[in-house]
């Protein structure tokens, strides 16, 4: 994975949560965003000082928070009452 320059976590911005280029857009905004169906160009649209590589960071950046943080539950246990 290429270094994510445009993801900053400042926690006197957005309460610490990961953002774009320190503005207070949150990754999950993104995520939320494309994950309800908008395109990127509607969320260009939507946050106009954005740009189109901002939204594919933050996804990059959404998919590798996601792989760091799976949690397995322990062998034995029962998947549907492990949470």
């Amino acid at each position: 994975m290429q270094p994510l320059s445009r993801i900053t976590l400042n926690p006197e911005v957005m309460g610490g949560k990961p953002c774009i280029r320190g503005l207070r857009v949150t990754v999950g905004t993104i995520v939320g965003l494309r994950a309800s169906g908008r395109s990127p160009e509607e969320i260009l649209a939507a946050y106009p000082y954005l740009e189109l590589a901002d939204i594919y960071e933050a996804l990059a950046y959404a998919a590798w928070r996601v792989e760091e943080s799976t949690a397995y539950p322990a062998v034995g246990v029962d998947p549907k009452r492990a949470f």
